[in-house]
């Protein structure tokens, strides 16, 4: 990530802001982690405060921040913990509800500016929806600056009584590790097809936690409808959760043509090796998946819900959501032909071209920072 570094001026202190990282999805963990980066080349003094496990895999202290271990729990200790590493704070950030309604508790009585972002939304129904709709309306009236990353979001936001909310898009953090174009990933397209057992089929790729929103359960209905092409597409799907028991078990009874990969952190690699994308989820904002999938050029067929049709545009197939023949035809459309997957690559480039860079998501943070804090500060 490239950085214009403003130093603070002689005799002024710098800006404090404190991130507040919950239990942490890999985006909202990732976009903490490049927000710290960026900010401290900018000489504003950061405190990242997540659970201790959060920190073992992003190494926020590494940013030039400084980590302080706050598990995610809401009881008075963590809480006492959080109020105590905010109490010189300029300014706190949090991320995601339960973060947000943390940091709201341990600044009540003091007139600190809290920013919220809300990076994807929950999903409850029931009594549980009921409390899910409190929990919001508690978080974004506490927020000076509710920041969504999708324009449903913010409208969600404003539903429930944000004072301001804004759009933020987040950037796709560039990956860690060797940046050396001349690197060769750990296992070889070919060799990684041969190991998942697609080398003379086509290999679809899906990603995300074993979960009843993320709509697995309609794309094992959709490979029951290609399993009539020749050669037969592979499914496989990288992730955990719940429903593994349920959805393997279906497949064994059907002989479907998909394999459970359990959690991966070679994503960027399986993309490598993958025909297709697919995201079948109910509800995404911007998804890791479809931004790493356009970057690498690799098709998408994705539903047509929250900030996907925004974040995609033209550049990826769009299906409506719980329909498993409209997913299958997209799949077998696009697999016989090389015309518009071509298509889709290159519009796929152009529109990750187009999104927000890590410096520009640290830009616009800064400046909401700015108008909250003045006239601490000024750059």
């Amino acid at each position: 990530m490239s950085h214009v570094s403003t130093p603070v001026p002689q005799g002024q202190t710098p800006l404090h802001t404190v991130q507040v990282l919950g239990g942490g999805s890999a985006g909202s963990s990732a976009h903490v982690r490049s927000l710290a980066t960026g900010l401290a080349a900018r000489g504003v003094r950061v405190t990242v405060c997540a659970p201790a496990e959060a920190d073992e895999v992003y190494d926020f202290a590494g940013t030039g921040a400084q980590h302080v271990a706050v598990p995610r729990r809401s009881d008075p200790s963590s809480v006492a913990a959080l109020r105590a590493a905010c109490a010189d704070a300029d300014l706190v950030h949090a991320h995601g509800l339960h973060a947000g309604l943390r940091a709201a508790i341990a600044l009540t009585g003091r007139r600190v500016p809290l920013v919220v972002t809300w990076h994807t939304r929950a999903h409850a129904s029931g009594a549980r929806a009921q409390v899910l709709r409190l929990l919001e309306r508690r978080v974004a009236r506490a927020a000076a600056v509710v920041l969504g990353t999708s324009s449903d979001l913010v409208d969600r936001a404003r539903s429930r009584g944000a004072r301001d909310a804004r759009l933020a898009p987040v950037a796709l953090p560039a990956p860690r590790g060797p940046q050396d174009p001349d690197h060769e990933p750990e296992l070889p397209r070919h060799k990684l097809r041969a190991e998942l057992g697609a080398v003379d089929r086509p290999l679809l790729l899906a990603v995300g936690a074993l979960e009843p929103h993320r709509g697995h359960d309609v794309l094992l209905d959709a490979a029951r409808a290609w399993s009539r092409l020749d050669p037969v597409p592979l499914l496989v799907v990288a992730g955990e959760g719940a429903q593994r028991s349920a959805l393997q078990d279906r497949i064994d009874a059907e002989e479907l043509p998909a394999r459970l990969i359990g959690r991966r952190d070679d994503v960027p690699e399986l993309l490598a090796a993958a025909d297709l994308a697919l995201l079948s989820s109910s509800w995404e904002s911007r998804s890791l998946l479809a931004q790493e999938a356009l970057h690498a050029r690799v098709p998408l067929v994705a539903t047509a819900v929250g900030g996907i049709p925004e974040l995609v545009g033209d550049a990826a197939e769009l299906v409506p959501y719980g329909d498993a023949q409209a997913l299958a035809d997209a799949v077998v459309r696009l697999l016989t032909d090389d015309v518009r997957r071509r298509e889709l690559r290159d519009r796929g480039a152009a529109q990750a071209a187009s999104w927000p860079t890590e410096d520009d998501t640290v830009t616009q943070v800064l400046s909401v920072y700015d108008e909250l804090t003045q006239p601490l500060t000024s750059y």
